[in-house]
């Protein structure tokens, strides 16, 4: 079987693998692969192949990772009402704890919340600012 064809397989099989997972960073690296097998086509020896491979894939990969870091969706998602109907909802918080969180009753169930500021951690009147992971975020109304 000739390099090219294991490259492109392998390639194929790493796209598989990230439709499976959506993570992007897998498709970066078959993007390395796909180098590599455009150079096993050019007659490439299996050491530039590798080399390819390598540098390709790796440098995608740093690419897309700068890119990410770049942009500020995970940022902004915590906040979008679009995205979190909770987002501008008012709670009343009868207490907080010494660690800056309260337990709050909200929608039926009993949520943690905790202070946007360390300044607003009075009882009283809140809106919620955003939403991370199961914790609501605080701000003084």
């Amino acid at each position: 079987m000739a390099d090219s064809t294991i490259w492109w397989l392998v390639a194929g099989v790493v796209v598989g693998i990230e439709l499976l997972t959506g993570t992007f960073y897998l498709l970066m690296v078959a993007i390395g692969m796909v180098a590599a097998a455009l150079a096993a086509h050019a007659g490439a020896s299996l050491t530039v192949q590798v080399i390819t491979a390598a540098l390709v894939g790796g440098g995608a990969v740093v690419a897309w990772h700068l890119v990410r870091d770049r942009t500020p969706q995970r940022a902004t998602a915590r906040a979008n009402s679009d995205v979190h109907m909770d987002i501008g909802s008012a709670i009343d918080v009868p207490a907080w704890n010494g660690d800056g969180t309260a337990s709050v009753s909200y929608r039926g169930a009993a949520w943690t919340v905790v202070a946007a500021d360390a300044a607003t951690a009075t009882p009283g009147a809140h809106r919620v600012k955003e939403v991370v992971g199961n914790r609501l975020v605080l701000e003084k109304i």
